[in-house]
């Protein structure tokens, strides 16, 4: 039986500020889903916290890469070995964000194992790059690139081990039907499966397409990753980049619950959800019966 896992990472380093002189609520998602009691009701033992480095930009303008980036390098090597450890414990690890750039250590823990994939879960791509676009600068509008292996090096070859996760391997699932890379990912070779044709599927066939393209691909397992603004902004406005045109909580169900249940997935994360944009707790509530859902079944 799968040993549930629950680490907290929660580092804001790679949002752009909400305002002047205001750092990015997220790292407060963990603490939020905790007090739903989400560890208890999916089964999970505590496996602690992953202190991330001060959020500083420092005197960072457009052209200087990714902001934070000495920081977002440290910390995706402490998630790596934390995540390592748990991984050579049997565990199975449920990472509370942070934002997307905790993708980095999930990737580079994996890369160290062998190959995996990734079922990408977001409102956006992702896929922002030096080649694509001169506005790089924030890793969590960028973390599919930089596990993919495109950015600089200090952020994406990591002990040397660029890229962590092949493009070919990732499923990129539920992004908005506008998103400007998609043509990209498609010609690279990710599967791709944008909102309406997420919809013209349905949810359950998506995943299974998904898992599909792992079991052909024989990676040796693949992490789940999901961005809170998957989700449609009238049921989760409480992130950084709400947006219409999302999933509702019961679609991101139906499409989670197979890729969780599926002997191949080795870990999950959810990103970005921003209690500072929640006074009163509704939508974590709402998140927290969404993810428990998924976990039990």
């Amino acid at each position: 039986m799968r040993q549930i896992a629950v680490l907290d990472a929660p580092s804001n380093l790679g949002l752009r500020p909400p305002a002047p002189g205001v750092v990015p609520g997220c790292y407060k998602l963990a603490g939020a889903l905790r007090d739903q009691g989400i560890l208890d009701r999916i089964g999970g033992e505590d496996a602690g916290y992953a202190t991330p480095p001060r959020y500083d930009r420092g005197e960072w303008v457009l052209g200087d890469g990714l902001f934070n980036a000495d920081g977002i390098a440290a910390y995706t090597r402490v998630l790596a070995d934390r995540l390592g450890a748990l991984f050579e414990g049997g565990r199975f690890p449920v990472v509370l964000g942070g934002d997307c750039s905790i993708l980095l250590g999930a990737a580079l823990a994996l890369r160290r194992r062998g190959r995996y994939g990734v079922a990408f879960l977001d409102g956006h791509s992702d896929f922002r790059h030096p080649e694509n676009s001169p506005g790089v600068g924030a890793a969590a509008g960028e973390d599919l690139a930089l596990v993919t292996g495109r950015g600089q090096a200090l952020a994406t070859d990591i002990d040397g081990l660029r890229p962590y996760i092949g493009v070919e391997d990732a499923a990129v699932l539920g992004i908005r039907d506008d998103d400007e890379y998609t043509e990209e990912l498609d010609a690279l070779g990710a599967l791709v499966r944008p909102l309406a044709r997420l919809r013209e599927d349905g949810p359950a066939a998506t995943a299974a397409a998904a898992l599909e393209r792992f079991d052909r691909a024989g990676v040796d397992g693949f992490w789940v990753h999901v961005d809170a603004d998957v989700l449609d902004e009238a049921v989760m406005p409480a992130v950084d980049s709400p947006n219409p045109g999302g999933l509702s909580h019961g679609e991101l169900r139906e499409l989670l619950t197979p890729l969780v249940a599926s002997e191949r997935c080795v870990g999950f994360e959810i990103t970005v959800f921003d209690p500072d944009l929640d006074p009163d707790g509704r939508l974590a509530a709402e998140l927290a019966d969404t993810l428990v859902a998924v976990f039990t079944g």
